[in-house]
């Protein structure tokens, strides 16, 4: 007859295979969670990517009529 109980040895097996099995569990969790985290990051870095271009431009504009051509200007008062 052939005793059913598992023995010493395939017990241990078995235990470590559960463990890895949740390991991998949450390795694939933490695998999604990274991946979405990325991609936010990424969407991010699109935006301000697009907002300091736009800010720059707007800056630009600032600048040029800051310092535009002093010609085109009425002289001052005292001259």
């Amino acid at each position: 007859m052939h005793d059913s109980t598992p023995t010493a040895h395939e017990q241990a097996l078995e235990a470590r295979l559960v463990e890895l099995e949740m390991r991998v569990s949450f390795q694939e969790q933490a695998l999604a969670e990274l991946s979405e985290a990325l991609a936010d990051a990424r969407i991010e870095g699109s935006r301000n990517a697009d907002l300091t271009r736009l800010l720059l431009e707007d800056l630009g504009k600032v600048r040029n009529a800051l310092y535009s051509d002093s010609g085109e200007e009425p002289p001052p008062p005292h001259y």
